[in-house]
């Protein structure tokens, strides 16, 4: 598997040398991140001093604050990919292409016999939140590890990294199923030393809202009081887990000028306020407008169940996007020397000449 990515990527990288701006813009515009649903964990290390970010600015909501108008919502439509997966795909898609900074957004379900073996990132952070089940991971650097039921993997891939993901075979035969989110880099830090932070479900900090109708995991950001743990990304992103029981209602500020959407993992919830509001059914995405101070979600009194759905809001990027499969940068030639990189296992993929990855070795070819 890895000779056939190793002779592709060669070919192709060898095809841009002659047909580079040609091939890469239609690349970008038509291929979707093929290797999407990797579950990814890289070697650790410190940020650069001079990379940190300053807080955003979120105003709490008074009788001034504007609410966010939903600019736009859709069904993830699910798909077979790879052996033994089914993916959603809401970001990535011509429906909503790059979201800046968010570049790709798969629900996954993947059952036995299916795997991710040896395979690349350069220039992206991947978040992996995992709903049920278990997920293997190894990298080139020596990382090994298993996140669980609840559990997240920050990755920034940096410079470069080479990993195998490889999701367990539970023993009742059910499927691992989570949610990862591809990030784009800041310029500045596509080519930073590759690092992971793994977060336990036991260490999210748990917000409620509406006298205890409203819960909030806090993975990432602030709700009603309760902050989350700091700097498990170098992109700004705010991620929320929110459950709504029938009865309640969520006003959830966001960071000033931030693009935010929502994913919805069960049941039905009325999204907006007053008279503009949509109901809005599991498996969509809702795409909110830049402007104004909040979100509110609600379920109805009479509802049959709860409803779940996730919160995602990220500083946007004043730059370019050029993407082919796991490199994401921000131009032709940087792609380009990517592949050459790869390929010639320098610039940041030293360390992937001659290694295999043990948990890869489960997949049959």
């Amino acid at each position: 598997m890895r000779f056939i990515l190793s002779l592709l990527i060669c070919i192709t990288a060898a095809f841009f040398a002659y047909r580079q701006d040609s091939v890469l813009a239609y690349l970008n515009q038509k291929t979707p991140a093929s290797l999407s649903h990797f579950f990814a964990k890289t070697s650790n290390s410190n940020p650069p001093s001079d990379l940190g970010s300053s807080a955003p600015i979120v105003l709490p909501v008074t009788n001034m604050s504007a609410a966010r108008a939903i600019r736009q919502v859709f069904l993830a439509i699910e798909q077979a990919e790879g052996a033994g997966a089914r993916v959603r795909r809401s970001i990535g898609t011509p429906k909503l292409r790059n979201f800046s900074p968010f570049l790709m957004l798969d629900h996954f379900t993947i059952g036995k016999g299916a795997g991710f073996p040896d395979h690349p990132h350069r220039g992206q952070e991947t978040i992996t939140y995992l709903l049920s089940g278990g997920v293997d991971h190894e990298d080139f650097a020596g990382n090994k590890g298993t996140i669980g039921p609840g559990d997240l993997q920050f990755m920034t891939a940096g410079r470069g990294i080479m990993h195998a993901e490889m999701p367990h075979e539970n023993p009742d035969g059910s499927p691992n199923v989570g949610m990862q989110l591809w990030v784009d880099l800041p310029k500045k830090l596509k080519m930073c030393e590759p690092r992971y932070r793994d977060l336990r479900s036991t260490e999210i900090p748990i917000a409620s809202a509406d006298d205890g109708r409203v819960t909030i995991k806090v993975i990432s950001g602030q709700s009603h009081g309760v902050d989350s743990v700091r700097d498990l990304a170098y992109t700004p992103v705010w991620i929320l887990d929110v459950t709504i029981r029938p009865g309640g209602r969520l006003s959830q500020t966001l960071p000033q000028g931030w693009n935010t959407f929502v994913y919805t993992l069960s049941g039905s919830t009325i999204f907006g306020s007053n008279d503009s509001t949509q109901v809005v059914k599991e498996f969509h995405n809702v795409v909110f407008e830049q402007a104004g101070d909040f979100i509110e979600a609600s379920v109805p009194d009479n509802a049959d169940e709860e409803a779940r759905f996730l919160i995602v809001s990220g500083q946007p990027l004043d730059q370019k996007v050029v993407q082919y499969g796991p490199f994401v940068l921000n131009s032709q030639e940087e792609v380009r020397q990517a592949m050459i990189d790869y390929q010639t296992a320098s610039n940041g993929f030293e360390k992937s000449r001659g290694w295999e990855s043990e948990i890869g070795k489960r997949m049959a070819y």
